[in-house]
């Protein structure tokens, strides 16, 4: 965890109430959170340093005591953004009981995170064509939920709950039809209503992973131990 604090509601970028607040932690949660907002309402080719700074009432030389560059710092939010919607994953990924309505549930939270910052995804999508260095970590953003996917749906084919198949490909379409589908529906105003989004993507997953059958219900009689 970093010196910084995570709204769980709202990805925003607070120094910890414990311990010390300096006016260099301050600072850099001033201009990440200009950040968000600046991308809120531009497309990101229109961030810039000065565009940014301009907006925090600091000067230019203040972004880089802090930043190497843009997409240095949209790196920080990705990260931020990777920890909010692991805890919704989770709900699936590490949760026993009844796998269908685990995953129900996480779509639910996934779904959520996704609708409140999806221009954002969409910038970090846009940033990832301009910098190699931030493609490979949109790259990496993307690979953690298909390394972790995979490891789920492979313990869930151990315990007979998942049908035999080669599970990396499935993971790796699965996660890439989650990715685009959030920043094409929420990625820009006016947003799409969330609820067709969760429930159209439960049911890709559902139906892929456990059974057509349990799509309706939401729920089946299977047992994850």
């Amino acid at each position: 965890m970093s010196d910084l604090k995570r709204h769980p509601s709202q990805l925003r970028v607070v120094p910890e109430p414990t311990g010390k607040v300096t006016k260099a932690d301050r600072t850099r949660a001033v201009i990440l959170n200009a950040a968000l907002e600046f991308i809120w309402s531009h497309p990101f080719r229109e961030l810039s340093v000065n565009s940014l700074m301009a907006s925090t009432g600091l000067s230019r030389a203040a972004f880089y005591q802090y930043f190497e560059d843009i997409h240095k710092m949209m790196e920080t939010l990705l990260h931020m953004l990777a920890e909010e919607i692991f805890a919704s994953a989770n709900i699936w990924l590490e949760g026993v009981g009844d796998p269908v309505a685990l995953l129900n549930e996480s779509f639910q939270g996934l779904t959520q995170s996704c609708y409140q910052h999806g221009p954002f995804l969409r910038a970090v999508a846009d940033a990832s064509t301009t910098d190699e260095r931030f493609e490979k970590s949109w790259g990496q953003f993307l690979s953690a939920f298909d390394d972790t996917g995979n490891a789920r749906i492979q313990a869930d084919q151990a315990q007979g709950l998942i049908a035999t198949f080669d599970t990396r490909p499935v993971i790796f379409a699965l996660n890439r039809v989650n990715a685009y589908t959030f920043i094409d529906a929420f990625g820009q105003r006016p947003r799409k209503q969330p609820k067709p989004i969760q429930e159209a993507l439960a049911r890709i997953w559902i139906s892929t992973l456990y059974g057509a059958q349990y799509v309706e219900k939401g729920a089946s009689n299977l047992i994850r131990k």
